[in-house]
């Protein structure tokens, strides 16, 4: 089945803000598309992933996945479990008292996998991406390129039609953003994801 985004037409005003964060912003992506969103500070950036996400709601405009509409400015935001997106968080969002391994099968016990596939699931994502003797350790005993790429797993844990990386590099060093960008696009291009 041929996947597909739609962003039509979003526009966020925050109160007590001098211009919009977003004006009457469209784009749409394909198949295996990738698309980097690139500006100032302040731009828009976030805000955009946000929306598309469901993780905030737009003033108005829609958007659409897979030709039907996700969300518009006339509904609620979604729960996690009503999406089919991952999301890498630039600041990585993990949870500290849980292990690398433990991070990425959180979220796929929340959709009800059973204990014992969301391990191995888990376990198979962070050997593809050079994690497999880091499995047991805690984010705190991470490097920030390592606790990336358990962001990236996590993400792409539940099989998304779409991820969304919101600034995943910030915090790297150069050598390290350049192999998240590079994990990013294997995983993409391996999966079929959007």
């Amino acid at each position: 089945m041929s996947k597909s985004l739609r962003v039509q037409d979003i526009t966020k005003i925050f109160p007590r803000a001098e211009k919009p964060a977003l004006d009457k912003v469209s784009i749409s992506l394909s198949d295996g598309d990738i698309m980097a969103l690139v500006g100032e500070s302040g731009s828009g950036k976030t805000t955009l992933l946000r929306i598309i996400a469901g993780l905030e709601n737009p003033d108005s405009g829609l958007v659409e996945i897979d030709g039907e509409i996700a969300w518009s400015s006339q509904t609620k935001t979604l729960l996690p479990e009503d999406r089919n997106i991952g999301f890498v968080f630039q600041s990585h969002r993990l949870f500290p008292e849980f292990s690398a391994l433990e991070n990425v099968m959180l979220p796929q016990l929340i959709m009800g996998t059973s204990k014992k596939k969301a391990e191995n699931n888990s376990k198979e994502l962070l050997s593809m991406l050079g994690l497999e003797k880091r499995l047991s350790h805690r984010p705190a005993k991470l490097s920030g390129g390592e606790s990336q790429r358990v962001a990236i797993a996590r993400a792409i844990a539940n099989s998304p039609t779409l991820i969304l990386a919101d600034e995943p590099t910030g915090n790297l060093d150069p050598k390290s953003a350049q192999n998240v960008f590079d994990i990013l696009h294997k995983v993409v291009k391996s999966l079929n994801i959007g």
